[in-house]
């Protein structure tokens, strides 16, 4: 198959050596996605009545435990890899070398959130509202890795837009000079089109007590379930249908109805973001005097 003049090549390196250490894009998309979303968190945390401080005390906790957590429902949902014939348990080790699933990442570090709010008297809800929009900026970012990595990109196609694989990366039984669905870059569109839509309707319709982050969610889920049906990397399938597939299904319906029950039961905005206001007592001996 001849290679159309309209393409999206594949970066022809992705491990620069600095000295005896390696740098690699896959880990410096996650890094940069990490840093944007916590800046993102910060001024939206502010805006809410929170201390941007307190962000990065919560984060710290919450990125190890999502890492963990993605690097784990990686390899369960897609094991061949590592315990299949041929496989090497070992990698399951090497995070570096790509290979994070997104739901395990938000799960485990939702578990690392939740501890980092309890020690700082912060309710996860809220605090899960002015995350969201950065999380799928996060993700978007972190979709470049795959990029450079030459992975978890989409069938073949004919568009003009089709993704150039090297013949080093080129799947068993494909041409080279096949074009493929870059995958990569519909979702991170998504992405950040999502987190657009979610500041846009935060802004408006003033949601609160964990509304955005449930509709980032159903937002997600809703754009990765078309692009998980693209990829054509090895995975676990159930019922003729990738795990990734039945995953943003049940994930999404769950959020539409969170969505709507928590619409219906707390409508508005959170009125306090600490699990234990300040009392009047509190606020009058923390006030100098004369400023009463």
């Amino acid at each position: 198959m001849t290679v159309l003049p309209l393409s999206v090549p594949s970066p022809g390196q992705s491990v620069w050596h600095l000295g005896p250490f390696p740098l690699r894009a896959y880990a410096v998309a996650i890094l940069l996605g990490i840093v944007v979303a916590t800046v993102m968190t910060q001024r939206r945390w502010r805006a809410r009545g929170g201390d941007p401080e307190t962000v990065l005390d919560i984060v710290y906790w919450a990125v190890p435990f999502g890492i963990v957590g993605g690097r784990v429902y990686h390899v369960i949902s897609s094991p061949d890899a590592y315990f299949g014939p041929g496989g090497d348990p070992w990698r399951a080790f090497a995070i570096w070398q790509g290979g994070l699933g997104i739901w395990g990442a938000v799960a485990l570090g939702a578990v690392g959130a939740w501890i980092g709010c309890r020690r700082h008297g912060v309710r996860l809800a809220p605090f899960a509202d002015a995350v969201a929009p950065g999380l799928l900026v996060a993700q978007g970012i972190g979709r470049l890795g795959n990029w450079f990595n030459q992975e978890l990109f989409g069938g073949p196609t004919t568009l003009p837009w089709g993704l150039r694989i090297d013949d080093a990366h080129l799947p068993a039984g494909y041409d080279p000079g096949t074009l493929f669905h870059p995958t990569f870059l519909y979702e991170m569109l998504w992405n950040f089109g999502a987190a657009a839509l979610l500041i846009l309707l935060d802004r408006r319709l003033r949601l609160g007590h964990g509304r955005v982050f449930w509709l980032y969610v159903l937002l997600y889920t809703a754009g990765r379930l078309w692009i998980e049906l693209l990829r054509i990397d090895p995975a676990e399938t159930v019922l003729g249908l990738r795990l990734n597939v039945w995953t943003s299904i049940l994930l999404g319906l769950v959020a539409l109805v969170a969505f709507v029950v928590v619409g219906r039961r707390h409508p508005g905005r959170d009125t306090t973001l600490l699990l234990t206001p300040p009392t009047r007592q509190d606020d009058e001996a923390n006030t100098p005097h004369g400023t009463r």
